[in-house]
């Protein structure tokens, strides 16, 4: 039985996630300070930006969400304070967000990928599902292509079966090279029950290192 049911982070989960973002920024920004100072650099000042945007994304106010909507179109701004812009305000539902986020979650560093799928969620946008398929399949980028699959999972919406077993499908045919990702499509799908799925689910089921988890998607899937 399909569940159509999206998954939505709690207030306590983006609480966490924020927390744990602002402690990892501010450990860049830190580093930044430091070579700044090595450089002789005049206006190291990361860290006290990086403070500063901290106070913002803790307040919640809407003149807070504006003053972190300019930090993504302005010029010059690091990557990690355009995080936590686009953290905090696709949290708050703030479509200013999106392009940022979008980018986030296929970053090559898989945290921040991680933070943008949260933020996502909780965004709603109506472009999210496409946006992450897109990102799924593309093969140039398939070795970061795990949030973008989790984000599809989690937001049950008509693109995520499809794009999960055609990705599913890709890589069953060469196996090995991505089976955290395989891993994540078999369990995704078991999660969200459709039986659409059964027919790739039954071809990951023959590879030993996918067959426990596709064995249990196929029993949420009816087949």
């Amino acid at each position: 039985m399909p569940t159509n049911r999206r998954y939505r982070p709690s207030e306590h989960q983006r609480s966490a996630q924020l927390a744990a973002l602002l402690s990892r920024v501010r450990s860049e920004a830190e580093a930044a300070d430091a070579e700044a100072v090595r450089v002789a650099a005049t206006d190291p000042g990361a860290t006290a930006r990086c403070a500063e945007l901290s106070t913002l994304a803790q307040d919640g106010s809407q003149e807070s969400r504006d003053t972190l909507a300019e930090v993504l179109i302005e010029p010059g701004q690091p990557l990690w304070a355009r995080e936590i812009a686009a953290f905090t305000l696709g949290c708050a539902g703030d479509r200013r967000a999106f392009e940022t986020l979008i980018f986030l979650l296929n970053y090559r560093d898989p945290v921040r990928g991680g933070t943008a799928a949260h933020a996502l969620v909780r965004l709603g946008d109506p472009r999210t599902a496409r946006a992450a398929a897109a990102l799924a399949t593309n093969e140039l980028r398939t070795a970061y292509a795990l949030h973008p699959v989790r984000l599809l999972v989690a937001l049950r919406a008509p693109e995520s079966v499809p794009t999960l077993t055609a990705l599913l499908a890709r890589l069953l045919q060469r196996p090995g090279g991505h089976t955290a990702l395989a891993l994540a499509c078999v369990e995704g799908l078991g999660r969200i029950g459709d039986p659409r799925a059964r027919v790739v689910l039954r071809e990951a089921a023959a590879h030993h290192r996918l067959r426990p988890a596709a064995q249990a998607a196929l029993a949420k899937t009816g087949g």
